[in-house]
């Protein structure tokens, strides 16, 4: 049976924006080493992995390096494929069965909203090196399971952020959140996240980052509704809703390659 690998572009509108990952859907398990030679294969910030279980699909990520717990991007693009490739009827909500629990996601027009655990951060003293390698002046440092937060002046600091990706691949943290209010007008807040230690010198656009972010945010504007901006290179819109424990996130999706596996290799 051929396996094929599908190649979206998450939380954007427009092909070669946003934060790309490769999808694919397999009738039944693979071993572990495999996926993980086809994430290098595909060197991507994420591979999804699907297969059917129960009502849905168990999904994982892997990165070029290691698996993780939790992802967005590639879940936009997971439900995305199994829609627009006739797996799941267009109506139908797109349940996944993961690391981080059940996770789902559902058709919002143009717009794919998963409905994610909030990984709240709580306030934090960062280790001294974790400051320096960012070069950034922070004004307030939280942490959750998963990753620094790092707060700081504006939106022009966050977009000057230029840090020292091999001092931060030594900090034992899967990555660092750098965030500010935004300046551009339509946006709530921005960020950008670093995570050289999980393979991944910058992340294009994280959805999974938002889980802590619309918490944050909540907190300190009063408000549980946001649009936010990634300003990476690439450069991403995350709609972020907070509900309790649950944070709810809309992004867009672009199919842009469709590719089968060499015989052989599969």
């Amino acid at each position: 049976m051929s396996v094929r690998i599908v190649t979206v572009d998450a939380f954007t509108a427009v092909p070669f924006a946003g934060n790309p990952a490769a999808v694919c859907i397999l009738a039944e398990a693979r071993p572990d080493d495999w996926m993980r030679q086809v994430a290098r294969e595909m060197n991507l910030s994420e591979t999804a992995f699907l297969t059917p279980e129960a009502d849905g699909y168990r999904l994982r990520w892997f990165t070029p390096a290691v698996e993780v717990d939790l992802c967005g991007h590639a879940t936009v693009a997971s439900a995305h494929v199994l829609w627009e490739e006739g797996h799941l009827a267009a109506d139908k909500q797109a349940r996944f069965y993961t690391r981080s629990g059940l996770l789902s996601a559902a058709r919002r027009g143009e717009w794919i909203e998963l409905n994610f655990p909030a990984t709240e951060a709580a306030e934090s003293q960062p280790p001294a090196e974790l400051i320096v390698a960012l070069g950034v002046k922070a004004k307030a440092v939280a942490r959750n399971r998963f990753d620094y937060l790092v707060e700081v002046g504006s939106e022009a600091d966050v977009r000057a952020a230029n840090p020292d990706h091999g001092a931060l691949k030594r900090i034992p943290v899967r990555g660092v959140i750098v965030t500010a209010p935004a300046s551009t007008a339509g946006f709530d807040f921005v960020s950008r996240f670093f995570a050289p230690g999980s393979g991944i010198d910058e992340d294009p656009v994280t959805g999974s980052a938002h889980c802590a972010l619309g918490p944050y945010w909540a907190a300190r504007m009063g408000k549980r509704e946001f649009t936010a901006y990634q300003a990476s290179a690439r450069g991403g819109v995350v709609r972020v809703r907070v509900e309790g424990d649950r944070v709810l996130l809309g992004g867009q999706a672009v199919t842009v390659l469709r590719a089968e596996m060499a015989e052989g290799w599969k």
